[in-house]
């Protein structure tokens, strides 16, 4: 038996939702709240299994109060705006839909919460993402041996061994692995650049690192940088500020 919190301005999306949840057996009680502010209260109150959010509300967002939720509640985001999934699914989010929804649509993300609450063992995100920082530290107490990347619904662990080289992206990282997949990651080249062993990684210019044994032929060109071949066939840019960094990569 679930216990379902609705959080929405808008008075008719409230209505609508609790109509076809009223039609859902094993939801048992529904609470509701027309702002951030006392949706946080009513969850504090009520401890509900299943969070139903609009992002956007008065007092709160529904990405600030997804943060600050009980760790029990599971969270779907169902809003007009299409613009902040991945911070949803970053929130640890199971689902998250765009009004106007079908009512199956609706339905299935219910049940995709429900399977989440059922879980043995479930622990919140936030547990979760604070004890695999736990354990890496613990396996290497100065660099990582494995990184931590967070996909929407789920985190891998990649063996550091396993990396070729990685690109800048911005404000995040392309992770280029050996048997050739590429892994988008939510830090920076820079934040990256101190967690990775200088005795394996060596940055070779601003928008690259590359792990030294990768490294198979260096091929000076003339504007005084260097071109970078790897063992797969890929090649990479040392630049002219990093030629320092030639003897590091050849020993």
């Amino acid at each position: 038996m679930l216990r379902v919190l609705v959080a929405d301005d808008e008075s008719l999306a409230r209505e609508t939702v609790k109509l076809i949840l009223s039609d859902i057996p094993y939801v048992t009680d529904v609470f509701e709240a027309c702002n951030g502010t006392e949706a946080l209260k009513v969850a504090q109150e009520s401890q509900p299994d299943i969070v139903i959010l609009d992002v956007e509300m008065p007092g709160c967002s529904g990405l600030e109060l997804a943060k600050q939720l009980p760790d029990k509640c599971i969270v779907v985001f169902a809003t007009a705006y299409n613009d902040y999934a991945i911070e949803a699914f970053e929130l640890n989010a199971v689902d998250y839909i765009l009004k106007p929804f079908e009512d199956d649509r609706f339905v299935r993300a219910i049940e995709k919460a429900a399977g989440r609450h059922s879980e043995k063992g479930f622990k919140s995100y936030h547990q979760l993402h604070s004890s695999l920082h736990s354990l890496a530290a613990q396996e290497n107490d100065s660099y990582r041996e494995r990184l931590i990347v967070r996909d929407p619904g789920r985190i891998r662990l990649i063996d550091v061994e396993n990396i070729s080289f990685i690109s800048g992206a911005g404000n995040y990282a392309e992770v280029h692995l050996q048997d050739g997949k590429v892994i988008l990651h939510r830090e920076t080249l820079c934040e990256l650049e101190k967690q990775l062993n200088p005795n394996l990684f060596v940055r070779i210019h601003r928008s690259s690192i590359v792990q030294r044994k990768m490294v198979v032929e260096l091929r000076p060109n003339d504007k005084g940088d260097y071109t970078v071949i790897l063992v797969n066939g890929e090649t990479l840019t040392l630049s002219r500020r990093n030629r320092n960094k030639l003897e590091e990569i050849m020993h």
